[in-house]
């Protein structure tokens, strides 16, 4: 039976390119999460997420998969996988592997046989397509890199479709035999003994077979556009026949069920480019699909208490029976700090921020991913054009400045050159604004954001409210966000200050305050006093 870990976890993403260079050849490695497993294991969390590591051509810095069970030789070898399971399982804790299950690179030896001709045994693993008589591709389907989501084979003849970059071509979901294929690829590594599975752009696993042309957008006041926003016409239309197809809840029930023949694994997908809240609710919600889904809802917008309040009670109304993992941040959106520190009220002590914004995140029903650096409060860093690696900033550069703002090695020491992420020229550069909130630096201030996380971490496992529990929100006005959280009895009233100026919260009597959690607020004749970028947590009398 399941053990339901998942449920309340806190789970940690690394991007191996830029966490640790065990071999300083100025990229992250295997060897060098395996060092540092203290640390990652001191912060208090329950699981780690790795982005991808297999061989790849690294067009998408990995994310275009030529072969789903080699690890690339820049990160190492399938015997340093091994080791990190078993170094990891030591210390309590589990490993999530993303899986990029919708499309592989253009290298993979499926695409290049697929390629040869329209007869070969992997004639149908990627979707292909004859032009239109006066050959233009076959629909009006856009890359969310720009351009036709289309690329001409001269020697098929054929169009093939690329939801990404050209280089990561789509499998055909609607062939048995793909199916197949890639479930087995799934069940190496669940034989491999990882404990979950994360599914990149999980909605955009199967296509309409027919090939309709998706309608165009009419966008409202408000809308949040992914990344590059209008300047990318991906924007401009309603992707009804490219994302979240009815065969995609089939095969993730296809998925569940092998995954469910091993002892105690986790899936979760990463939904995007849909009606986030509501998809996410119909993939977990049955319990026969997925066990959580994570989505950009608070990765793409500034904050304010009830914006907050609004996303997850439309989530606590559509969710039912499902479950749900928040995030801030991650390896494709603009560091929370650096993006709700553009605000007005939020403005002026980002340290501060930090520790409030992951003290939400932690307290929200549900999972939480924190991003690596998160809890140093990193902030995004401005990567001049000549240094650019991402080929979607390279695209829309100087108007969108793409993802490697959010991807720069991770500070080690303030004194050491590359913030001791590596002693060679690190693929990145590290930010010298990084350095001072370096982990030893932090390591040495008992306020840092860093020892404030691990408090907080500490603290919460001893609530099973905050763990578990369910949430009923309470009536506040900005900059406040208050909500309380029960389980088993248990009854713990959280309340945020979303604002760098003092606040206030009228409770009852029958409310006092708790504390262990790191945070000062003061309850005086019947208000909570909240500092700036101040939390409260209280329990009946």
């Amino acid at each position: 039976m399941e053990s339901e870990w998942w449920r309340g976890a806190i789970i940690y993403q690394i991007y191996p390119r830029s966490f640790f260079d065990a071999n300083n050849d100025g990229t992250g490695d295997l060897p060098g999460i395996i060092r540092k497993l203290d640390y990652i294991s001191g912060l208090g969390i329950d699981a780690i997420w790795i982005s991808p590591f297999f061989k790849s051509p690294m067009r998408d810095f990995g994310y275009d998969v030529s072969d789903y069970r080699a690890v690339d030789p820049i990160f190492g070898t399938n015997s340093d996988v091994l080791a990190l399971l078993a170094a990891a399982h030591e210390r309590g804790l589990r490993i999530i592997v993303d899986m990029v299950l919708a499309h592989t690179s253009d290298q993979h030896l499926w695409f290049q046989e697929s390629c040869g001709n329209r007869t070969n045994a992997k004639a149908d693993w990627y979707v292909w397509a004859d032009p239109k008589p006066d050959g233009t591709p076959p629909n009006n389907w856009l890359s969310v890199f720009g351009g036709s989501a289309w690329q001409w084979n001269s020697r098929r003849r054929q169009y093939y479709l690329h939801h990404y970059l050209r280089e990561q071509p789509n499998l055909n979901w609607h062939n048995p035999a793909v199916v197949a294929a890639m479930f087995a690829e799934v069940r190496f590594w669940l034989d491999a003994g990882v404990d979950g599975l994360r599914l990149d752009a999980i909605t955009t696993l199967a296509h309409d077979p027919e090939l309709r042309d998706n309608p165009a957008r009419d966008p409202k006041p408000g809308d949040s556009q992914l990344f590059s926003g209008a300047n990318n016409p991906f924007n401009w239309q309603e992707l009804v026949y490219t994302r979240d197809q009815p065969r995609t809840l089939e095969l993730l029930g296809q998925l569940r069920a092998v995954v469910n023949r091993y002892d105690d694994r986790y899936l979760i997908g990463e939904v995007a480019d849909v009606e986030m809240i509501s998809v996410s609710a119909k993939y977990t919600r049955s319990g026969q699909h997925l066990h959580s889904c994570y989505n950009f809802e608070l990765m793409q917008r500034m904050f304010t208490s009830s914006s907050l309040q609004e996303v997850m009670e439309r989530m606590e109304a559509q969710l039912g029976a499902g479950w749900t993992t928040w995030a801030m941040s991650n390896h494709d959106n603009t560091r929370v700090v650096t993006r709700c520190g553009q605000s007005p009220q939020l403005q002026g002590n980002n340290p501060a921020l930090a520790k409030l914004l992951l003290a939400a995140l932690l307290s929200f029903r549900g999972g939480a991913c924190i991003y690596q650096g998160e809890e140093l409060g990193l902030t995004e860093a401005d990567i001049a054009f000549a240094d650019l690696r991402d080929p979607f900033g390279i695209e829309f550069w100087p108007d969108y400045k793409g993802r490697d703002g959010c991807r720069t090695p991770m500070p080690w020491s303030s004194q050491l050159s590359n913030g001791g992420f590596t002693t060679a020229r690190p693929w990145l550069p590290v930010p010298p604004e990084h350095l001072t909130l370096a982990v030893d630096e932090q390591d040495r201030d008992p306020g840092s954001v860093l020892h404030a996380l691990r408090r907080f971490l500490a603290w919460r496992k001893q609530c099973p409210a905050l763990i578990r529990g369910d949430v009923a929100f309470v009536q506040t006005s900005e900059p406040v966000l208050a909500f309380e959280r029960t389980w088993d009895g248990e009854r713990i009233l959280c309340a945020f200050n979303f604002s760098n100026r003092s606040a206030s919260h009228p409770v009852s009597s029958a409310w006092h305050s708790i504390d262990g959690h790191g945070f000062e607020a003061g309850l005086e004749q019947g208000k909570v006093l909240l500092p700036p970028f101040g939390a409260w947590f209280g329990v009946p009398s």
